[in-house]
């Protein structure tokens, strides 16, 4: 187990690498001078050309990219991720400033999510072809379809300007993070669910699950002690990753519910071409996904004590 840890942590470092890079080489093959926008954040719209070169020399954008790009990645792995052009503060400060927002979002939509989509896959799967599957398949199917954008506007006019019951935009009471959190959380809850169901039903036709009630069980001790605890483990992967997503994916519900997330933070960055603060933003979204995916794949462990991980 420690083993396959500490390969997963090499692995992390090589899937960080590329990111950076990736990340560095857009920011810089955009159309337009970086220093002329700089330059236009720091001075104004009447800028010379005088004023735009010594931008670029104090920045170090006269340099070549690869030299840019290794003085910025030292920076990065001594914990500093530049200042932004925006607001002149450090990246990571406005990243940190931000993120407990996102946090806060991401895990009220996955409570939405499970809360759903647990009774609901359980209930389809073990009244199989009844109008309750269908029922429930119907709505998973709608669910997937169902953009977050468009959701999120449905309820905003029917909860908040129609029935004037929650806030539209904003963070502060509890009231702020339900819409959004029902919003973030409907997709995710229907893929959960089409994938409960299929773990249930699998389960279900498996021996010891036969051998359960034909010493006379009740239904609900085989499905709920001996059915549902052992489906839940391809649903810890799925759940998983879905949470990761929604850290990095609640960016269109932080615009439309003005969230004050990470999310937010980023495309507020897009439009105002800060590119210290879009590198630093997706260099940290990228860390929490494959940090995440680390987690789930150690909880295997926990959950089935028969999986063993075994470097070869």
């Amino acid at each position: 187990m420690l083993t396959y840890v500490l390969r997963r942590l090499g692995l992390m470092v090589f899937i960080m690498l590329g990111v950076s890079v990736i990340t560095f080489s857009m920011m810089h093959l955009v159309p337009g001078d970086p220093a002329e926008v700089i330059a236009m954040e720091r001075y104004g719209e009447e800028i010379t050309a005088e004023t735009i070169e010594h931008v670029r020399r104090e920045l170090g954008l006269d340099q070549p990219i690869y030299v840019q790009y290794s003085r910025w990645l030292s920076n990065v792995l001594h914990g500093d991720l530049g200042y932004s052009h925006r607001t002149d503060r450090p990246v990571l400060d406005e990243i940190l400033t931000r993120l407990p927002a996102t946090i806060q979002l991401a895990l009220a939509g996955m409570l939405v999510s499970l809360i759903i989509a647990i009774p609901v896959g359980t209930i389809s799967a073990t009244r199989q072809y009844s109008a309750a599957d269908n029922i429930s398949m119907f709505g998973a199917l709608l669910g997937v379809s169902m953009p977050n954008f468009w959701l999120g506007l449905l309820l905003i006019m029917f909860f908040s300007v129609h029935l004037g019951w929650l806030p539209v935009f904003g963070r502060g009471s509890i009231e702020h993070l339900i819409l959004p959190a029902v919003t973030l959380g409907t997709g995710m809850a229907a893929i959960t669910t089409r994938l409960i169901r299929s773990s249930i039903l699998e389960v279900l036709g498996q021996d010891y699950i036969r051998t359960a009630r034909a010493k006379g069980l009740k239904e609900k001790v085989v499905i709920y002690k001996h059915t549902l605890k052992n489906a839940m483990i391809p649903v810890v992967t799925i759940v998983g990753l879905q949470f990761a997503s929604l850290l990095e994916g609640a960016v269109i519900v932080e615009v439309i519910f003005a969230w004050p997330g990470i999310g937010r933070l980023l495309v507020d960055s897009i439009f105002a071409r800060d590119f210290m603060l879009i590198q630093g933003c997706i260099l940290f979204i990228a860390a929490m996904f494959v940090l995440v995916n680390l987690l789930v794949d150690i909880s295997y462990a926990y959950l089935d004590p028969k999986i063993r991980y075994e470097v070869k």
